[in-house]
């Protein structure tokens, strides 16, 4: 009796054993990945992303499409990401000026960047450099400070656009010297050093990369990285904070982020490649070219943290100030 049971049981046994558990993860990824960069293409965070989405996809054995979604301060990208699938093939390159300080100066978000996002990993920063027109008379921190109390007129400070991480630091500066500067505006980068160049306006503020010529030229006079140490770039620039500026420091941060929802293993997954991509030698060097400092996080929750961080930072300047997007 008990041989016969045993064989009739032998066909359910084989039948269960074939079938796959019902807790077996999914494969991920099983299809091309998306990397949404709210920019349009050419310009140093599409460099960037495809850098990095080039090396991801060589670690994960996928394609990363990477898609150009430009337009509204980078809320546009940021809210196609945050409404995509929640299965982890699409994520966004988050920035800091197009995604933490547009959620802070912009009129109406259609996200919440807390609630809607569930961060990966942090890839670096490119500090920004304070520059001046030659005709400034101010070589450090300390003289531009004592120039813009004694003006009477207020000097000018260019940025890429009202709500840019180049607005904020300009508005930075004005409260930590204790005195009132313009602010004016530009479609871009180029534009707004177009016309420090020229003289039109005195005060620059960016990333160093698009910088660097002009430094090198004389067109523009390095005052100060706006860091805690001086950028590898540009050796000879003093930082901000050993020139006793602590509280002037900025970046122009590069961070990646799924919508929220995301299972963790996947998240995991998407980690672990991005790392592995930031330690290689190459994918450094070619950063570095664009002033970006490699720091990547041990875990995702510190790259989250550090937006918390940042976010509560300019919230403060941001409301100071009343800086609003127009």
């Amino acid at each position: 009796m008990q041989r016969r049971t045993a064989l009739m049981l032998i066909p359910a046994l084989s039948a269960a054993l074939a079938r796959p558990s019902a807790a077996q993860p999914a494969p991920f990824p099983d299809r091309p990945l998306r990397m949404v960069i709210p920019f349009a293409a050419g310009g140093s965070n599409d460099i960037v992303g495809r850098v990095i989405a080039e090396g991801m996809g060589a670690r994960l054995g996928q394609t990363i499409v990477v898609e150009n979604r430009g337009g509204a301060g980078g809320i546009l990208g940021n809210e196609v990401v945050a409404r995509a699938p929640k299965d982890g093939h699409t994520f966004l390159l988050g920035g800091s000026g197009s995604f933490l300080i547009s959620s802070l100066v912009q009129p109406r978000i259609p996200y919440d960047i807390i609630r809607d996002f569930t961060p990966i990993g942090f890839l670096g920063a490119a500090p920004n450099v304070i520059t001046v027109n030659p005709g400034v008379a101010a070589t450090t921190m300390g003289e531009l400070r004592d120039l813009a109390r004694g003006s009477r007129v207020p000097l000018s400070y260019a940025s890429p656009g009202a709500g840019t991480t180049g607005h904020l630091l300009g508005a930075l500066l004005s409260l930590v010297f204790g005195a009132e500067m313009e602010h004016v505006p530009y479609r871009g980068t180029g534009p707004a050093i177009t016309d420090v160049l020229a003289g039109r306006v005195q005060i620059l503020t960016n990333a160093a990369a698009p910088l660097r010529p002009h430094i090198a030229s004389g067109g523009l006079r390095a005052i100060a990285v706006a860091a805690p140490r001086r950028l590898a770039i540009l050796p000879e620039v003093p930082s901000t904070v050993e020139q006793g500026f602590s509280d002037v420091v900025s970046s122009t941060w590069y961070g990646l982020l799924t919508p929220s929802g995301v299972p963790a293993e996947r998240i995991g997954a998407l980690h672990a490649a991005l790392n592995a991509t930031l330690a290689d030698a190459a994918v450094q060097q070619r950063l570095a070219e664009e002033g970006v400092e490699v720091e990547p996080s041990t875990a995702p929750q510190d790259f989250g943290s550090f937006i918390e961080r940042d976010r509560q930072r300019w919230q403060q300047v941001v409301t100071r100030t009343n800086i609003r997007a127009e």
